[in-house]
This record gives C-alpha cells, structure tokens and sequence, in this order.
C-alpha cells in the first residue's frame, strides 16, 4: 500500500449510534486516515472478510446474530490472518483475557478510550499482525521489522535479553540496541511486579507458544517509572526455548484509567453521601443507585439495580419519563413515584444525559417532596378557609345590627299587642324569622371564629352520655348508635353548647350518608401527638389532646368534594335540603376551641371525623353553670353609643321600657361631648366596639377618666375575634353580642349595673 494511503478497517457494530461515534474518534486521530467499512451483523462481517483487503477488524462482541466469545472465534476462523481489535461494552476481565488469549491483537472498552488511543491500538494491531507474519515467514525479514517497529521487541533466554529493537531500548533509556542486550531483565522490571512477571514468564515456558498480555511497571535508566502493556508468546531462539515479547507504553493510558477509578470512586462516595436519590439509567434499566434512591423507594440497592426504571414510575408520570429519555431532554421537573408497597410519592427529579460504558445514559438526581407538597396543600387550604372567614364575619356583623333592629321591634310590638290582636301572629313570625336568621348568623361566626364561648372545664364523655338520647332520635331507628368511651378521660376547656351543636352537626350529615342504615359511633381517646404526626397534619400543636371521633359507615366522600368540606354554603345536598353551614359550624367552633379537626374518607367506605381538643390545663374540676339572671327593671342613666341609627333608636327604646334614663349618640367624638355636658351622673357606658370614629375601648377609657366608678358594657357584631383583637374581652369585661332581645340586654344591663 502506498504511503499516505488510509487504512481500510472493517467495523463491526449494531448500534448506528456507537458506529457514528466511533467514525467521529478515528477522523483525524492520526497520521494515516481510516476508511471504515460497516457491517451491523455477524452474517455480514464475514461476507466482507471473505472478500478480504482489511488490514485490522474492530470488532464488537454484543451482535444480534452473535454473543461474546463466539463472536470472536468465528470472525477470527473466517480471516485468520486479520488482525482483530475488540471494541465491546462488555467490561469483563475473563472475556478479554481469553479474547486476547485466542489471538485478538487488544482489548477496549466502550466509553473508556478516546480516538488517540483507539488509532494507536489500530495501528499497533496492523503492525503486529504484520510482524507476526513476518516471523512465521523469514528470520531475516523479522529482524528487519524488530528495527523499523515502533513498538518495543525484546527476545529473552532465562531472562537475559538476547534481541532487543531501538524502540524498546529508548523505551527504558538507551539511545541504542545494542546496549541493552545481555542485561538481565529483572532489573528493568519494578520490584511489585517481578513476582507477577517472572510467574508468567514461567506459565509461558511450560504452556506453549499461546500469546499472553499483561501489563507491568519497567524502572527506566533514569530511574522514571512507566507502565508497559506487553504481549509475550515463546519462540525457539538459537536452538533454545525463548520469551518474544511486544509492548507499548500505556503510562498515559494508565494514569488516566486511574484518574478515572479515582473520580468514579469519589462519585460513588459522593452520591452514597447523598440524602437525594440518584440513580444511572441505561437502555431503560438502572445500572447503578445509591442507597438515597433505594431508601426512598422501599428496596435494597441489589434489589434495584438491574430493574427497569418504570417500576419507580406511577403510571400518570411515565409518559413524561418516556419522552424525557428518549428525547433526550435534560433540566428538572416533577414526577410521581412508586414505591415497593405501591404508595405514591412526589418528587422532584434533575436529569442529565450521560454515557455509560460507550452507551448513551442518564444520570437522574430525585429528591422526595411528598411532605412538602401535603404541607404546601394544607397551607393554601388553611389560607382559603381564613379569608372566607374574614368574609363571613363581616357579613355576619353587618347582618347582627339588622337583626338586632328587627328582634328588638318584634319584641317591643308584641309587648304593645293584645293577645287577641289579628296583628299579633304576623309579629311573632316576623319574630320567629330574625331568630332563624340570628341561627344562620352565629353559624357564620363559629365558621369564623369570631363567637364568644363560655368556656368551662367539661368532660367530653358526660357530654357524649348527655347527648345520647337526643342522638338516637334525630338519626332514627335504621341506624345503630355506638359509644366507645375512654375511661378516665381528660378534661378539655370548651362551651358545652358549642360542643353539643358540633357533635349534633356531625350525626346529621353522618345521617344522611347513611340513606338505607348504617352504624353511628361516637369515641373519645387521650391522645399526645408525635413529631411524625405533626409533620403530616398541618396546623397541629406538639402537647396533650383528648379526641371526639364521630364515624359512619356511608357513603363516604371523593377527594375533591373532602377539599371543600368546611367552606360556608357548600353542600352535596339537593336544593332545600341543608344550608351548606354545617361543617363549616364545626370547623369554626373547634377552631375557637384551640383545637383542630381532621378528616378521613373513601368513597363506599364511610367517614370519620376525629376533633381534637386540648387537654384543660390546672384545674381539672368541672365547672357548674351559671344561674340565669331574672330581669329587673332600673332608673340609672344610660351612654347609649351607636354608629347605626336603627340599632340606636331600638335599643333606647328598649331601656326607657325598663325605666332607664337614656342619653344617645352616634359616635365616640359626640359621646364625650355630651359626658363633658351632662351635669348629672351617668351610671352605664353601653358602646359598640367597632366605630368610625372612635373605638368603643378608647371611649371608655377616656370616660372613666373622668368619670369614676362609670360601668361600661360593651356590644358587637363582630363578638369574639375583633373585640379580643381590640383589647376589649379581657377578663371580668362586660360583654353582650348582636343580634339581642331587649329581655337579653335588660337582664344584662342589669347585670353590670347590679356588680359595680
């Protein structure tokens, strides 16, 4: 072949894509250009060798017509005098000691040569084949190939160098030849590995002329350390057995095989230090996991390598996976995950292609953010019930001071009506719906926390026991009412009226869920939470907690209408069959309560509610309940202070019924006027909280000060959560909340007064 002309190589590969990879390491990689010709099959390799005018074969073990070594043995049975450069993802120390033994001129690894290397491994096999066959031919011819070889030769008797060609000389510091020969080769040879070697030396001596390869460190002239990668077969040399070896300097080579081991030794430490899964992906199978990803899936390393990557994947997200792969598309994005026992957890997963062993891979890092996401959930679920709070209190205030006028009138009017008057009964139904409507109103404020309980120490079970009856009643005779009671339940600190509405709320629903019977249980347990149970439910409080669960065994509710439960005014129910306040009351009430509520429910399966309430601190005696206070009639003088004109006027009218001296105005600035006016005394302060003007505390405060020993009586629409925010309900402050009947707000006038 003439100088300059390419050397014409035969690839043998099935993988278009590792074909074109390796036409991209070999171009321009040396002095000579390679003319690569294709063969994706075994059957039609051996056409092309049959043919003949290849001078090296690249040749890769995994063919789908072929498998491993035998692949080898049948390309090398077709051309023998070819020489063959295995190029294999196959990393297996076994195969490529008997593929070199069998006659293959190297050995290389996908992914683990670059072209240089992959050129000179080329070239050395050509001239080696051709060496061969120049010894087997002509002693003569040998030699002159020995001195025109770039590789190192050196021919041995008993260790003693017999030949030895320019190459090799200047390989261990020598300018020439002939100054090596004669010397011993054992003290080129490094001390670590003369066992090694003269072990193998002996091998070859007693096993005939089968080639062996093996590398080993040569201490130069110099006293340098270099690695050789050596060839050695057994000649007879002058009528004695000898040792003919080839080699070729690999200390680049070997420095970055090492620095390789090195990184991927560091890696694996890295990713094993990892709190993150991380996982190799190749051809759709995990290759290689730290202990993160196997954790956080429920397995064991070994139990995950070698399984395909979709039995991690839920099956929503591996069409996003699938695409992801097989597009090659790098970066992050959110996927659901599935464990070993099937629970499905979110994660958020980093994605990087890589590649593996010759082989295009991916490289994935998944963080677990199921805990996250439920809290981020439960945040914008508490964030949403909070402001229809807002937005229901402060409709249910503005209604307050309407009902407040209606009560008020319809109670004044039937004072003024004769039992027979024909006007009579439209008054008491006027009546009856302010009343109603006050229901509604006070339901919007449990929803949003804004009522004012009066709390006392109670026993949930007496309660529970109390209500037994009445339970039985309202839910019929299909259903069967169970109690399990705790002995020697804690006390909580709660209104007992309120506790009783929540319980009576729950067993209506849980009524009708059950449309055809069912079972109604009613539980109380001591609880104290952990951290693990504070973490998965969002709002809950570290501490001692005494819990009222109601269940049923319905209908049970999807995950979306579960969602919406506790909003005011929602309702699965069909029009005219429920206000949709319900669950809304008992969400409010258990709020205000300190405690908190959660929700358990399938669909077919029923629903528990399980109320949390904390657990009476101190004093753990029952409170008795107040007397309620007989109405009497007065003759003090009354600050009445009223943003609302109607509310003023019915509640004056109110007073004076009673005897009371009544002095009005509409604002804070006009109260204190007419107190820095009104030369007689002015024995009661009774004042809206919320005014334009002036707060209904600041007036008070400025009042008493100039007016010792003046009762005040404060009174709201938006009760509870803005008067405590207000600083007025401390304790021992008087308090009335709208709407009110004039019998509520003449008994608690007189109350006040009566305790100055």
């Amino acid at each position: 072949m003439a100088a300059g002309a390419p050397l014409r190589v035969l690839l043998v590969e099935d993988n278009p894509a590792e074909a074109r990879m390796v036409r991209e390491l070999l171009y321009g990689s040396g002095p000579r250009a390679i003319e690569l010709t294709h063969a994706d099959r075994l059957r039609q390799a051996l056409f092309h060798l049959r043919k003949g005018g290849f001078e090296a074969v690249l040749l890769d073990l995994s063919l789908p017509d072929s498998e491993g070594l035998e692949t080898f043995a049948r390309a090398h049975a077709e051309a023998p005098g070819a020489p063959i450069v295995v190029l294999t993802g196959l990393h297996d120390q076994e195969i490529a000691v008997h593929a070199v033994r069998d006659g293959a001129q190297d050995y290389l690894v996908k992914g683990q040569v670059d072209g240089r290397a992959l050129y000179q491994s080329i070239s050395y096999a050509i001239e080696r084949g051709r060496f061969e066959e120049a010894l087997r031919a002509s002693e003569a011819r040998y030699r002159g190939l020995v001195e025109g070889s770039i590789q190192g030769i050196l021919i041995h008797v008993n260790g003693v160098v017999r030949l030895a060609n320019r190459a090799l000389a200047r390989l261990v510091g020598y300018e020439r030849a002939d100054e090596f020969v004669g010397q011993s080769i054992w003290q080129f040879v490094a001390p670590e590995d003369r066992e090694m070697v003269l072990a193998n030396t002996r091998a070859r001596l007693q096993g005939g002329a089968s080639p062996s390869r093996y590398a080993f460190r040569v201490v130069k002239r110099d006293g340098a350390v270099i690695w050789l990668d050596c060839i050695v077969t057994t000649i007879t040399w002058d009528g004695e057995q000898a040792i003919l070896a080839t080699m070729v300097d690999v200390t680049e080579q070997r420095h970055a095989q090492e620095a390789l081991v090195d990184s991927e030794e560091r890696f694996r430490k890295l990713t094993e230090a990892s709190f993150d899964g991380i996982d190799i992906v190749v051809d759709g199978v995990v290759r290689e996991a730290n202990h993160g990803f196997a954790e956080m899936f429920g397995y064991t390393v070994e139990e995950v390598v070698g399984r395909p990557v979709t039995d991690f994947v839920a099956p929503e997200s591996q069409e996003e996976v699938a695409r992801r792969v097989g597009e090659g598309v790098e970066g992050s994005y959110a996927l659901v995950g599935r464990r070993k026992d099937g629970k499905r957890i979110q994660l958020e997963a980093t994605g990087r292609v890589h590649t593996f062993g010759g082989r295009p891979g991916r490289i994935t890092a998944l963080r677990d953010v199921t805990e996250r996401r439920l809290l981020e959930d439960q945040f914008r679920q508490a964030q949403k019930m909070e402001a229809v709070g807002r937005l229901a209190g402060g409709i249910a205030h503005d209604f307050n001071n309407l009902l407040t006028v209606i009560t008020s009138y319809s109670e004044l009017l039937l004072l003024d009506l004769r039992e027979d008057d024909p006007l009579r009964g439209n008054v008491v139904e006027v009546r009856k719906a302010a009343i109603t409507a006050a229901t509604l109103t006070r339901q919007l404020l449990a929803f949003s926390r804004q009522q004012v309980l009066e709390l006392r120490v109670l026993d949930l079970n007496d309660i529970v026991t109390g209500a037994r009856k009445m339970l039985q009643r309202l839910i019929g005779e299909d259903v069967e009412l169970v109690t399990v009671l705790a002995p020697g339940a804690w006390r909580v600190r709660a209104d007992a009226g309120q506790v009783e509405q929540v319980i009576m709320n729950l067993a209506v629903n849980a009524r009708d869920a059950m449309p055809n019977g069912g079972t109604l249980t009613l539980e109380t347990a001591n609880v104290e939470f952990d951290e693990e149970y504070l973490r998965e439910h969002f709002g809950a409080k570290p501490g001692r907690y005494v819990m009222l669960a109601v269940s049923d065994t319905g209908v049970g509710m999807s995950e979306k209408t579960k969602s919406r439960i506790f909003e005011p005014f929602f309702t699965t129910k069909e029009a005219g069959k429920g206000t949709g306040l319900g669950l809304a009351t008992v969400y409010g009430i258990v709020k205000q309560s300190r405690g908190f509520i959660w929700v358990y429910s399938e669909e077919d399966r029923g629903s528990t509610f399980k109320i949390y309430l904390p657990m009476a601190e101190g004093d753990q005696q029952i409170a008795a309940p107040k007397p309620r206070a007989a109405i009497g009639r007065g003759s003090e003088t009354v600050l009445l202070v009223e943003d609302s004109a109607a509310v003023r006027t019915a509640v004056r009218q109110a007073l004076e019924r009673q005897g009371y001296t009544v002095v009005e105005a509409p604002g804070g600035a006009t109260a204190v006027a007419l107190a820095e006016s009104y030369r007689k005394p002015i024995d009661l302060l009774l004042t809206d909280v919320v005014m334009p003007e002036m707060s209904g505390r600041e007036l008070a405060e400025r009042l008493q000060g100039a007016r010792p020993g003046l009762s005040v009586l404060f009174m709201s629409g938006y009760t509870d959560d803005a008067v405590v925010r207000r600083g007025v309900l401390e304790r021992g402050t008087a308090y009335i909340q709208k709407p009110f009947s004039p019998e509520d707000l003449s008994r608690k006038v007189r109350e006040v007064l009566d305790t100055r």
